[in-house]
């Protein structure tokens, strides 16, 4: 099994959406917000100096992530999904390594999340790269209940 890490790239596009909209719909629902970004990834995600990740097994897109600029020195990490069928395999991890290569790269000082307490399996990965919760700040997100950050 090859696994490999990389960067945006626009034939992959409708994998990110899939991805995300499957976890969304099975958890919570699509929101607004989800959909403005499905629908404009380049303007609100690459342009701004963001990136999206993708984790390829064996040349099929397993997972996704989504590093978003919030301000010079903090991103958002959004829109982590690993397909069902790959779940377990830790994919997830090699997505949040990527995220925080990224960060370092670019010398920024914290990435920040948010998301929701019924996500357990989430936040225990979040935990583990020693995210910790943080106030919440008004959100775009009606499922979002907790914010955590990692300082770098």
């Amino acid at each position: 099994m090859k696994t490999e890490i990389i960067t945006y790239n626009p034939k992959f596009k409708s994998y990110f959406i899939d991805l995300n909209k499957a976890w969304l719909e099975e958890y919570f629902f699509v929101e607004k917000h989800d959909i403005e970004v499905f629908d404009n990834i380049e303007e609100v995600i690459l342009k701004p100096g963001g990136e999206i990740f993708f984790c390829l097994v064996d040349g099929e897109v397993a997972g996704t992530v989504a590093m978003q600029k919030v301000n010079d020195v903090k991103y958002e990490l959004a829109k982590l999904a690993v397909d069902k069928k790959f779940q377990g395999q830790k994919l997830s991890n090699l997505l949040m390594d990527a995220c925080i290569n990224f960060a370092k790269e670019k010398k920024l000082s914290t990435i920040m999340l948010v998301s929701s307490r019924k996500l357990d399996t989430a936040l225990n990965l979040y935990q583990k790269y020693h995210f910790v919760e943080t106030a919440l700040d008004e959100t775009d997100y009606h499922r979002a209940d907790i914010q955590m950050e990692l300082k770098l």
